[in-house]
């Protein structure tokens, strides 16, 4: 893994060697003599103090300042995780409260519709990736305790910056950095509940942090315990099949150690490890709910899936297993740059809960119809991530951005329970350069970058389940060069308003454990499944921001474009997913501001508008016919309805503040036909999602050296509701959403 880098570095160092020498002053630089940036302050490569709530470094691995970079991006604070820590400790709510296009939360461990702009986000923890390119399970947003988040930095909209999987874009949860001199350490205690007897939720965490010199310490450890869930009726909600937050336990430890040296402390070694695990307890089952007459079997009225006591014979409890390490290397003074390089190797493993689904029978195991199942997925990655960056370069404002990203991957699915192979073993291997030029011309920023793409799939033999006929699969290699650009430009009219509009193109793999598990005819091969073949984006945008003393208003206009992309449908045999390969054209407008009276009050607001389009089939593989026009609404699966979110905070003494906020999911009714002119065949599609509002607060008081106390209410008004992407018939997936919970938070630091 090293040779290339070496070499690729190497090179990139001979080539730049008389550009740097050429533009460094041959007398040595006077001594710097401006003040040290304030705690919440850097430096861009200006000398200016820039507030780190508008410095970002994803997609660049160094800072830099966010009007700077031609595109929308969204930097979380640490006062807004705090805030949404309040009144859920869902590791997504706070996306779905400040990212215009982040779809709603599904308030489960698992993280199923939770879209970013109508397509799967890249998430990553400390710039190491969550998911699985191979075998997206839809639990990669539950990996971490959010109280060790300091911030979060979401690029929206496909891009290549951070390697394959960013289709809806990127989102970067960066753990908090001691800022203070010496020791301090935090006790954070909750409790929560909805009222109910078995629905109480508590949580024990510490914090340690130690800065001191040349080194800092972070060592992080907590403890979740959490009841079952109550609708806005008082009824339960069911366990979701993909995993439940609720009736579950869930533990984390973090540590992070760092160590400054060099010549003006100019070089930085930094080590971390992470470990989250969260387990259901087992002490319920689900009972499915009815939808009403068309359902089957039908009932007079809609009920939905709720929960009792009980347990199924012989299953396990389901899961989320997440280790990290992770280590990096910085150096601000490299040949002129700054040189980071980041290895990193993570394990996952994924435990769902028991199905008595129609694709998981055996006849040779159990009566048909009788066998309970479970799914399980492991997925192991490792990685090495190198940049360079050097400002300057030649002329002043030419800034060049380079590296190597080499990345392993490997994943399979289990039925955990008889032990059968549903997802062979799949290896991925990947190889990408990439360089990144910006260009500031005054007020004028122009970037554009390049990165190749050279990787390679790896599937053996094998043979599919009973209800997949139980065929032979060969196995076989597919291979991936793709050449991703980006080009954009910024315009700064004056220090409040900017502009910008970029293209940019994004790379991923099409979920391909799906397709390989559904293969139900002899004869095939890995190398020939046209379904495996990678879906790239192109993205086109365009946007304004004004950001004054006392507020800032942002708008965005995007078209998202891919020739053979993919979306969800639900299969009528098995209610389950299934990935359609076909066109895709999603659009949006995306709108966010905030503004501040004097220093009591404070109002925040963001909208969000998606429509997408794709078609009723694909293009035929033996080449009968093409694939449809651009017929086809995209569901709720993947782009959520018009959503609305606003909040109010209100400093009412000196040491107390109170935020009410409110998130609107607007209704929609989508419909489409079309007709194939090949053989006639007929198709058409309709979906209709009422939408819902729903109220939270959050009142903070701190007792100084006494400690903190909070108060944090979710759906505060008790709203019954359904969550959007649950009104969409599917496998077992009637939920309605979380009624009135009341949380109170202690905690104290010293």
């Amino acid at each position: 893994m090293t040779k290339p880098l070496t070499a690729a570095i190497s090179g990139i160092l001979l080539a730049l060697a008389a550009g740097t020498a050429f533009a460094q002053e041959s007398a040595p630089p006077a001594p710097d003599t401006t003040p040290a940036p304030a705690k919440n302050q850097v430096r861009d490569k200006e000398g200016k103090v820039v507030n780190l709530d508008q410095v970002i470094v994803t997609g660049t691995r160094t800072p830099k300042a966010i009007d700077e970079i031609p595109g929308a991006i969204t930097v979380v604070n640490k006062e807004e995780i705090a805030h949404t820590l309040l009144v859920t400790e869902d590791a997504t709510a706070v996306l779905a409260r400040t990212v215009p296009g982040y779809a709603e939360s599904s308030q489960a461990m698992s993280n199923t519709g939770e879209t970013l702009r109508g397509r799967i986000p890249l998430r990553l923890f400390d710039g190491v990736p969550q998911g699985s390119p191979l075998r997206e399970g839809t639990r990669n947003g539950t990996f971490t305790d959010m109280g060790i988040i300091g911030r979060v930095e979401v690029i929206n909209g496909p891009s290549a910056s951070e390697g394959i999987g960013a289709a809806g874009g990127i989102i970067n949860y960066i753990s908090a950095v001691p800022t203070k001199e010496g020791n301090q350490t935090t006790i954070t205690t909750r409790y929560q509940t909805q009222g109910h007897d078995d629905s109480g939720s508590w949580k024990t965490g510490i914090t340690f942090a130690r800065k001191q010199d040349s080194y800092d310490i972070l060592l992080s450890g907590s403890h979740i315990d959490r009841g079952i869930t109550y609708d806005g009726n008082g009824r339960r909600i069911g366990l979701n099949t993909s995993g439940s937050l609720a009736d579950s336990e869930s533990n984390n430890l973090f540590g992070k150690v760092g160590w400054n040296f060099g010549e003006d402390n100019d070089q930085r070694l930094q080590a971390s490890y992470s470990r989250f695990k969260i387990n259901g307890k087992g002490d319920y089952i689900q009972v499915l709910g009815c939808r009403g007459p068309t359902d089957d079997p039908p009932c007079a009225t809609p009920v939905t899936n709720t929960s009792e006591k009980g347990h199924i014979f012989g299953s396990k409890d389901a899961f989320n297993d997440f280790k990290q390490y992770n280590a990096e290397y910085t150096h601000k003074a490299f040949f002129g740059g700054s040189l980071d390089i980041n290895a990193y190797k993570a394990d996952q493993a994924m435990r769902y809960l028991p199905e008595l689904a129609d694709d998981k029978q055996d006849p040779l195991i159990a009566p048909l119809g009788t066998l309970y199942d479970q799914s399980e997925i492991d997925a192991h990655k490792k990685g090495l991530r190198t940049s360079w960056t050097r400002p300057d370069l030649l002329l002043t404002g030419l800034e060049l951005h380079v590296g190597v990203d080499l990345a392993r991957d490997e994943a399979q699915q289990r039925l955990a329970l008889t032990n059968r192979l549903w997802v062979p073993p799949m290896k991925y291997k990947s190889t990408a350069p990439y360089a990144q030029l910006s260009y500031d011309i005054g007020p004028i920023t122009i970037s554009g970058g390049y990165r190749r793409e050279d990787d390679k799939l790896d599937v053996n033999s094998y043979t599919t389940t009973y209800y997949n006929n139980r065929v032979l699969v060969q196995g076989g290699s597919v291979k991936y060069k793709e050449n991703l650009r980006n080009i954009g430009g910024i315009w700064r009219i004056t220090d409040e308003w900017s502009v910008f509009a970029s293209y940019s193109e994004g790379f991923t793999l099409p979920n391909i454990g799906i397709p390989l598990r559904n293969i139900n005819t002899p004869g095939q091969s890995v190398d020939r499944i046209s379904d495996l073949n990678a879906i790239i984006y192109k993205n086109n945008e365009v946007g304004f921001n004004w950001r004054g003393e006392r507020g800032s208003f942002g708008a965005t206009h995007y078209i998202s474009k891919s020739p053979f992309g993919s979306s969800l449908a639900i299969d009528p045999h098995t209610s389950d997913f299934i990935l359609s390969r076909a066109p895709v054209r999603i659009e949006g407008t995306e709108l966010t501001g905030d503004w501040k009276f004097n220093d009591y009050w404070k109002v925040t607001a963001l909208y969000s508008h998606i429509t997408g389009k794709t078609s009723f089939w694909s293009a035929d593989p033996g080449g009968r016919y093409g694939s449809g026009s651009l017929k086809k609404p995209l569901g709720v699966l993947d782009i959520n309805p018009d959503k609305l979110a606003y909040s109010v905070t209100w400093n009412f003494l000196p040491h107390a503040d109170a935020t009410l906020g409110a998130t609107s999911l607007f209704g929609r009714h989508v419909s489409g036909s079309d007709v194939r002119a090949y053989d006639g065949a007929q198709f058409s599609y309709t979906e209709r999602t009422h939408g819902y509002t729903l109220w939270d607060l959050g009142v903070n008081y701190d007792m100084e050296n006494y400690g903190k106390l909070s108060l944090g209410v979710e759906n505060l008004l008790n709203k019954q509701y359904i969550l959007s992407w649950s009104q969409l018939a599917g496998y077992q997936n009637y939920w309605a959403g979380r009624g009135r919970v009341t949380s109170l938070t202690y905690s104290i630091t010293f």
